[in-house]
């Protein structure tokens, strides 16, 4: 992983700094690019939030082997994680690698492993056609993230991924206010809830699994159950598109007092490694997305680079689940936290 750094450091310069603590204080404000928006509060937010949690740590018990499988929104994992939805290599990552070989390397590396990576969404049309192309290319094992597109791009887009075979469609609804997409004059925004049930009904009537990312409140949690929508993934979009908005752990705990076991919960922000992974679990989610991690391991190691992440990742895991008398995904709770 060290040379798989390295390599991406080089190849992202300018870009991403990959730095040995990914905490967005290089990087600030630097969007286009791998920053936080603005004073990059909401980016410095996500990783204090999990930096304050703390795991109670027990030793008297049988958990020898703890059992990482988890199955969300139907789909069955060899661990409760997948790669959140990234686009736009050229623009914000340096171009290093191409965007249709770093689609590859994530969807392949991840479905190699036994998880699942999601492909994002942009501008210019190379972006969604690099995602496609790589989750056809894995034999539909991936999930096509769309924005919140206006009017017949919305339609075309969701018409196209609902021919790829995959499991699930998700919208990353967080991407409203994108600065990247403004600057290209094509902004996005929110969805009411009537626009919402269409969409997922149309999706269903496919047999495949919604998935809306970017849900900050219990209110806009309640709206997604409401709609139909099978997941729903915490998150600000990293950072990067509210500054100064709570951290993703900040919020993850009330959101899932409210619709645990009526949606399937995931989170993503500032999940750099296993334990952070083990953190959000613990906290309330049924899944963990991983944004930054996979891009750098993406561009720097392509497909190996991604796989050799996931064993990263998976032994850390391990670790923690081991080292709290985890026996498996299901009894990871707030009893393991030092609240």
């Amino acid at each position: 992983m060290k040379e798989v750094r390295d390599k991406a450091r080089q190849l992202m310069k300018g870009y991403c700094r990959v730095c040995p603590v990914c905490n967005g204080k290089a990087c600030s404000g630097e969007v286009p690019g791998m920053g936080g928006l603005g004073t990059g509060a909401t980016f410095a937010a996500n990783l204090d939030a999990l930096s304050a949690v703390r795991l109670n740590m027990r030793l008297v018990h049988d958990v020898k082997e703890p059992d990482t499988s988890a199955t969300v929104c139907g789909i069955a994992l060899d661990m409760p994680v997948l790669a959140a939805p990234i686009g736009g290599v050229s623009f914000n990552m340096g171009g290093g690698v191409s965007e249709e070989d770093y689609a590859a390397a994530v969807v392949s590396g991840c479905a190699e492993r036994g998880i699942i990576g999601c492909t994002g969404d942009g501008v210019p049309p190379f972006i969604i056609d690099a995602g496609f192309a790589a989750i056809t290319g894995a034999g539909g094992r991936g999930i096509p993230f769309i924005k919140p597109w206006d009017g017949a791009e919305l339609d075309e887009k969701l018409d196209r991924a609902l021919e790829l075979g995959c499991p699930a469609i998700g919208m990353d609804i967080d991407a409203a206010g994108l600065v990247t997409l403004r600057k290209m004059g094509r902004p996005v925004g929110p969805k009411t809830p009537a626009e919402l049930s269409r969409i997922v009904a149309k999706v269903k009537a496919k047999g495949m699994a919604f998935i809306l990312k970017g849900i900050m409140t219990t209110i806009d949690a309640s709206l997604a159950v409401e709609v139909g929508a099978d997941g729903i993934v915490v998150s600000n979009h990293g950072g990067r598109v509210l500054d100064h908005a709570p951290g993703t752990a900040e919020v993850l705990p009330e959101i899932a007092d409210a619709v645990k076991g009526r949606i399937a919960i995931l989170a993503d922000g500032g999940v750099r490694d296993g334990v952070d992974v083990f953190k959000m679990l613990a906290l309330g989610a049924d899944a963990v997305m991983l944004g930054r991690p996979f891009s750098i391991a993406a561009v720097g190691g392509l497909k190996d680079g991604v796989a050799m992440l996931v064993d990263t990742i998976k032994g850390q895991l391990v670790q923690a689940m081991v080292l709290t008398g985890s026996a498996n995904v299901a009894s990871i709770g707030r009893h393991a936290l030092r609240m």
